[in-house]
């Protein structure tokens, strides 16, 4: 099996993942926080959205359509702080940019060669992966990050195990 089409199967799976954790979570219960300090899911997701987008452009300019212009606003690290369940885009619509997100980076990962894994990323982007494939195979591991402390969430929510 070709490198990218791991790559491309990977983040499929990861969406599916992410989905599924979030399933049966309500707004109201993306804005819980599992312990003082943490951020909100509504907020991880969010950034996901945003950091991927960001990610995948910055190696690649017009790889994936950008995230919704007010997305980039909302989901400031400073704005993780922000309990108003009012200010933040409902689930539904953070995980339908998620999804969209995430086929179109899948789409662009199946154009790419073995050889374009290789090619540089530089700039500020290169402190999360100096290349293209590494920074393909970081992304199912940044929202897995995310995805392991909603699962705490769901813990405090007692909702059922999934995995």
């Amino acid at each position: 099996m070709p490198q990218t089409e791991m790559i491309a199967q990977n983040l499929t799976r990861d969406l599916n993942i992410m989905t599924m954790f979030l399933s049966d979570l309500s707004d109201a219960d993306l804005m819980v926080r599992p312990v003082e300090g943490a951020n909100h899911a509504i907020w991880q997701l969010g950034h996901l959205v945003v950091s991927e987008s960001h990610l995948v452009n910055a190696a690649h300019p017009g790889a994936v359509p950008p995230t919704p212009a007010v997305f980039a606003e909302k989901f400031k690290k400073d704005n993780a702080k922000i309990d108003d369940p009012n200010f933040f885009p409902k689930k539904a619509e953070i995980l339908d940019a998620f999804t969209k997100g995430r086929n179109a980076t899948v789409a662009w990962v199946k154009t790419l060669t073995p050889a374009d894994l290789d090619r540089p990323i530089t700039g500020p982007t290169a402190r999360f992966a100096d290349s293209i494939g590494l920074m393909l195979v970081n992304l199912p591991w940044h929202s897995s990050m995310h995805a392991g402390q909603i699962q705490v969430l769901r813990r405090k929510l007692n909702k059922p195990i999934l995995i």
